[in-house]
């Protein structure tokens, strides 16, 4: 499965670089934000704001990177066929 990044601002009130999931059909199905200093050990990690259909028993996961939140989120997707 193919996921296309879009970066955007996301009016988190501080961390604010986030990026838009879309899904091979240009469906929007994640906001991540990438999460500053203030959060120890998991600074610099991205963050899953907000989530879409199949995407919702995720949870409040983290992500070290952004390659690993597009094989969670894609595996996470591939399951719904």
């Amino acid at each position: 499965m193919t996921l296309t990044f879009h970066p955007t601002r996301v009016a988190t009130g501080f961390d604010e670089e986030g990026m838009l999931v879309f899904d091979e059909e240009q469906r929007l199905v994640a906001v991540l934000t990438h999460l500053s200093d203030r959060y120890d050990g998991l600074s610099g990690h991205w963050f899953l704001e907000a989530k879409f259909g199949v995407l919702e028993g995720l949870g409040q996961p983290t992500y070290r990177d952004l390659d690993a939140a597009q094989e969670a989120i894609a595996q996470r997707l591939g399951r719904r066929h």
